[in-house]
């Protein structure tokens, strides 16, 4: 198949590993880059050996380029995708696809009316450790899912990121937690799970201010107006509950980074590290099988004996390091086969529903002044729009399974 051409806006601290794995995939070159910094853009030109660098005007005005790759902040996502699709290029997205529900609603609307495709970081999805807890919930490794867990506890990135400014300003302009970090998670659920039906949430801002230690920008001080810890519940339709803590307010913890409690059985992503777990492609993958319990034994045996160990799982799929850009190359693979991609708008819609539904349904947050916890229903349309992906979302084990074996279709791989 032809290769696609890809042109990205936005060369910042991500833009390398999107760039340097760009290489690593047969289905599309990056011919094209424009950042708000020219001087930036031309630096990863020389550093990539990409041969155009010139203004966001000038890149959907060429004709070569088929797809934008918006790696800008997140504030800055759905007007660049608007006029994108306006000039009727293709987009994938960092995430969040847009600041707001109805900014990322726009988008798929105007995606839709133009027959263009969009795309959505994250696409940690399709590493091999999430495709493998997938196949393992498909299969009824755990039964019937009843619940889980999903915790992404840190303390911000004030004291590594080049500029965590973007994180804590105000809504629409600062991403919070939830809209940083919180995507990995989100969509790891939805991906596990299918689409959600009712959350309710409770958020607070302990810290007002933030004090910067990255050493380039040590000294400085942020004045934070979003919320940063945050306590959600999640029902989904199929009658799963998932309690959710993202928040950047705790310094470390125990607790695992997703769990999917099944009828039979607990699947578990248990790094201690806060950057991993959903945030990556690899990983252990720890499981236990209800005869197995050590509860079987707990009740009737005093003193009480150690935990045994759990069993691991180990992936049988391709992507198990750094692979971002594949959900791009999924993407292209999905354009030239007629295919719905899976790392698509509608997922990406649904996961900002979901953070703004557990953000917002707080009564006290913006001065509600409701005296009881709101529950914030999904959109029927958004709901209805991922139930008919989800046979889509249920093939896509086989699709990265294709892919792994048959790498001239879809990317060189690792």
């Amino acid at each position: 198949m032809k290769k696609m051409r890809v042109g990205v806006v936005g060369c910042g601290v991500i833009s390398d590993i999107y760039l340097s794995n760009a290489a690593k995939f047969a289905g599309y070159d990056v011919i094209a880059l424009s950042d708000i910094n020219n001087d930036r853009a031309v630096a990863q030109a020389e550093k990539y050996g990409i041969e155009k660098v010139y203004s966001y005007d000038d890149m959907l005005s060429d004709p070569e380029v088929e797809i934008i790759m918006n790696l800008t902040v997140h504030a800055a996502h759905t007007p660049l995708c608007m006029k994108a699709l306006e000039a009727g290029k293709h987009i994938y997205n960092e995430k969040p696809l847009g600041a707001t529900f109805e900014e990322a609603k726009q988008i798929i609307a105007l995606a839709k009316e133009k027959g263009l495709y969009v795309g959505s970081a994250p696409d940690t999805i399709l590493g091999g450790r999430t495709q493998m807890i997938r196949k393992c919930i498909d299969d009824g490794k755990i039964g019937f899912p009843v619940g889980g867990v999903a915790y992404m506890t840190c303390h911000g990135h004030e004291c590594w990121h080049a500029n965590p400014f973007f994180v804590y300003g105000p809504k629409g302009t600062g991403a919070g937690p939830i809209f940083d970090m919180g995507p990995y998670y989100l969509t790891t659920l939805v991906y596990l799970l299918g689409p959600v039906k009712r959350v309710c949430g409770m958020v607070s801002t302990p810290f007002k201010e933030r004090f910067i230690t990255n050493p380039d920008l040590y000294g400085q001080k942020i004045k934070v107006d979003v919320p940063t810890h945050i306590n959600g519940l999640i029902e989904f339709e199929n009658g799963a509950i998932v309690n959710a803590i993202i928040t950047y307010d705790v310094w470390d913890s125990h607790l695992p980074r997703v769990e999917i409690f099944g009828s039979e059985g607990t699947i578990s992503m248990c790094e201690r590290d806060p950057l991993c777990g959903p945030d990556d492609f690899e990983g252990e993958i720890e499981y236990r099988y209800m005869d197995d319990s050590d509860w079987l034994g707990f009740p009737s045996t005093l003193p009480r004996h150690d935990a045994t160990e759990w069993d691991r799982i180990e992936t049988v799929f391709g992507y198990n390091q750094n692979t971002r850009g594949v959900g791009l190359a999924e993407m292209v693979y999905s354009i030239q086969t007629g295919k719905k991609n899976i790392a698509n708008g509608d997922m990406a819609t649904h996961v900002i529903e979901i953070g703004h539904g557990i953000q917002d349904a707080d009564p006290l947050l913006d001065g509600a002044g409701s005296d009881g916890l709101v529950i914030v229903e999904a959109s029927d349309r958004h709901a209805q729009l991922l139930r008919r992906g989800q046979k889509l979302l249920q093939q896509s084990i086989v699709i990265i399974k294709v892919d792994a074996k048959v790498l001239l279709d879809f990317g060189k791989g690792y």
